[in-house]
C-alpha cells in the first residue's frame, strides 16, 4: 500500500488491495514519509475501513487522543470476541468518541446518569457485563474509573452495533418500547414475572427481535390468516393484551 495522506506520525491514509479508502494508525507509521512513498506495513496496529465515513474518522481520530483511540481499539476488540459476531464498524467511530467524551467529562467532575442503566441491565445483561469489563479496560489503560452508567451507555453502543445501526437514539427508543410492553403484560394479567426464568428470557429474546422489526421497517412474511384466527380464539385474553394501543 502507497501513502494516500499523511494525518500525523501515525496516521496515514492509504488503499488497500480491494481498492477500499483506509486509515492506518501505528507508531511512526508516517514519521518523515512523503505521499506516494510505500507503507510501512511492520508498523500497522490498526486499519480502518469505513469508506463512507473516511473523512468523519479522519477528524475523529485526528481530534481524540492517542491513548483513548488505543483504549477504544482494545474495548472494540474484546466486545467482537466476547460477542462473537460481526458489528457495524461505524462503532469505530461512535463508541471511541464516547469513550474519550466520557473521560474528559469524568475528569472535570461532571457525571451523567444514565436513566435507562436498570432496564439495560435485565434487556441487554450480556452487553452491560461486556461493558463493564470495558470499563475496567478503560481503567487500566488511562487510570479514570469511569461510574456504572456509563457501562450502560456503552452496553447501548453495543447493541447498536449489533443490529448494524446508525442511530443511538433508535436503540434507546427501542429499550424504552420493550419496557413498556412488559408493563402492559404485567398490567394485563396481574402477575410479577419471573426474570430469571427461560420462560422470560425467551419472551424477552422475541419482543427483542420484534421491536427491531418495527423499528427498522424490517419485511416479514404474510402470517398464515388461519393460524392467527386459531389464536384469537384459543388464546382470547392473550390476544387483548397485544391490542393495547398506548405502548
Amino acid at each position: 500500500m502507497k501513502i494516500e495522506k499523511i494525518i500525523n506520525n501515525n496516521l496515514v491514509r492509504s488503499i488497500n488491495d480491494k481498492g477500499q479508502h483506509v486509515i492506518l494508525m501505528g507508531c511512526g507509521i508516517g514519521f518523515q514519509k512523503k505521499v506516494g512513498s510505500q507503507v510501512d506495513e511492520s508498523k500497522i496496529t490498526q486499519i480502518y475501513t469505513l469508506q463512507d465515513k473516511s473523512s468523519k474518522l479522519e477528524e475523529l481520530l485526528t481530534r481524540v487522543p492517542e491513548e483513548h483511540i488505543k483504549t477504544a481499539n482494545e474495548v472494540i476488540n474484546y466486545i467482537k470476541s466476547s460477542l462473537g459476531k460481526k458489528l457495524n464498524d461505524n462503532i469505530y467511530i461512535t463508541l471511541t468518541d464516547h469513550i474519550s467524551f466520557a473521560v474528559e467529562r469524568f475528569k472535570k467532575g461532571i457525571v451523567v446518569k444514565n436513566a435507562l442503566l436498570w432496564e439495560i441491565r435485565r434487556f441487554y445483561n450480556h452487553e452491560y457485563l461486556i461493558a463493564k469489563e470495558a470499563l475496567q479496560i478503560i481503567k487500566r489503560r488511562l487510570n479514570v474509573e469511569l461510574p456504572e452508567d456509563e457501562a450502560g451507555f456503552i452496553a447501548l453502543h453495543i447493541v447498536n452495533a449489533s443490529m448494524n445501526s446508525v442511530d443511538l437514539g433508535i436503540t434507546t427508543e427501542m429499550t424504552k418500547v420493550i419496557d413498556r410492553i412488559l408493563s402492559i403484560v404485567k398490567y394485563h394479567f396481574k402477575v410479577d414475572i419471573d426474570e430469571y426464568s427461560l420462560h422470560y428470557e425467551r419472551f424477552l429474546t422475541h419482543l427483542k427481535f420484534f421491536v427491531q422489526r418495527v423499528f427498522t421497517d424490517a419485511e416479514i412474511d404474510e402470517p398464515d390468516k388461519g393460524f392467527l384466527l386459531v389464536l384469537k380464539e384459543q388464546y382470547r385474553n392473550e390476544y387483548l393484551c397485544t391490542l393495547y394501543e398506548r405502548i
